[in-house]
């Protein structure tokens, strides 16, 4: 259990060259944009266009800052995802594009490969203590807003604004102690 912190993200362009993405984690540790089993990263899109495709990827995005999109998916009807939305989960494969409502956003994008790792995705409002169970083989706590105090067992770590919380091993109990911090629990496994 170890903790990312921003100087510890790579940026990168984006695999359409349309702007610039900053990864978080990515394992095998170093894979680039065709290679990787899992990926999580942060964006800012600045305009309305399409997305990288990415085949044989699933994909989650949520909005971290900014008014929010209207994201259209193949022949799927538009989804409109703002900042309180919940994160929403479609294949990377898919031709995908963006509307921005209001202005440029920041969103998260959990990556993962399709058969052979699943991923789940959730945002977290907290406004007291809350105890929360995290399944797969790998969990990432994202920091998006405020600072949160997480026990884990009897080891406790502290995540401030944009610092994620990283570990691998079986499923795990973890008590959050914060009041208007948000988090994105990110759970990772076997497909």
């Amino acid at each position: 259990m170890y903790v990312l912190r921003p100087s510890d993200y790579r940026r990168m362009p984006w695999k359409n060259g349309g702007g610039e993405t900053i990864e978080i984690a990515v394992a095998p540790e170093g894979a680039g944009m065709s290679d990787f089993d899992w990926r999580v990263s942060m964006s800012r899109v600045d305009a309305d266009g399409p997305f990288s495709t990415f085949p044989g990827i699933d994909r989650t995005l949520a909005i971290l800052d900014g008014q929010g999109m209207v994201l259209t998916v193949g022949n799927a009807a538009p989804v409109t995802l703002l900042g309180s939305s919940p994160p929403h989960s479609f294949p990377a494969d898919a031709t995908t594009s963006a509307s921005l409502i209001g202005g440029p956003v920041l969103d998260l994008n959990v990556m993962s490969r399709r058969g052979v790792l699943s991923h789940r995705v959730q945002r977290l409002d907290l406004v007291q203590a809350t105890e929360i169970r995290l399944g797969g083989s790998v969990q990432l706590v994202f920091c998006t807003r405020g600072d949160v105090d997480i026990r884990v067992g009897s080891s406790r770590v502290g995540l401030s604004e944009g610092e994620t919380l990283h570990r691998t091993g079986g499923a795990i109990d973890m008590v959050m102690h914060a009041v208007g911090a948000v988090v994105f629990l990110v759970e990772l496994g076997p497909a």
